[in-house]
């Protein structure tokens, strides 16, 4: 998105959440092609992995900054949520093999990912965000928070329908 936006909406989310999933196909499409692609916010993805019920979410994490370091985040991002969704519902299994797979699915260069989540290369960056999200509030998935600094933010908790989050930003724009 913008930088300059006005509004940034920050995701605390995980990878293995099926809320997070359900807030990925339902809500957060709009809102790209309303405010984002208009240049009217800044979105910014957090990783918040509930490991103690995704053991996945962790991995897929690192993951995912794993093909950020290749300049594909949200290709990978999308690829692991959509992939789940073809899976099953609730909370989908997946393994590492998956997500190597999924990488090489997008073109990613297979030997730098597959070194870069072999060697959990962005574990401290991962436990960072969590750390950040523990300190703004967060306790589950997906949480948004929807401001500036100027403003503040405000809090939206749950995969909330497209409206709920429309109407905090149009309050704010």
């Amino acid at each position: 998105g913008n930088k300059d936006a006005k509004v940034t909406v920050i995701e605390f989310s995980d990878f293995q959440c099926p809320f997070c999933r359900r807030s990925y196909t339902d809500t957060i499409p709009q809102l790209k092609k309303d405010y984002v692609d208009t240049g009217k916010i800044l979105f910014v993805y957090r990783d918040f992995p509930l490991s103690s019920i995704h053991p996945a979410a962790e991995p897929a994490a690192i993951a995912s900054e794993c093909a950020d370091e290749q300049g594909k985040f949200w290709e990978y991002h999308n690829k692991m949520f959509d992939e789940q969704s073809k899976l099953g519902q609730g909370t989908v299994q997946f393994s590492n093999d998956d997500l190597k797979k999924w990488a090489t699915d997008i073109g990613l260069d297979a030997n730098k990912f597959n070194g870069c989540l072999d060697s959990q290369k962005y574990k401290d960056e991962v436990d960072k965000d969590f750390q950040d999200g523990v300190a703004a509030g967060v306790t589950g998935t997906p949480t948004f928070y929807i401001g500036n600094s100027e403003d503040g933010y405000t809090e939206i908790v749950g995969a909330q329908p497209y409206a709920v989050l429309k109407q905090v930003i149009d309050s704010l724009l």
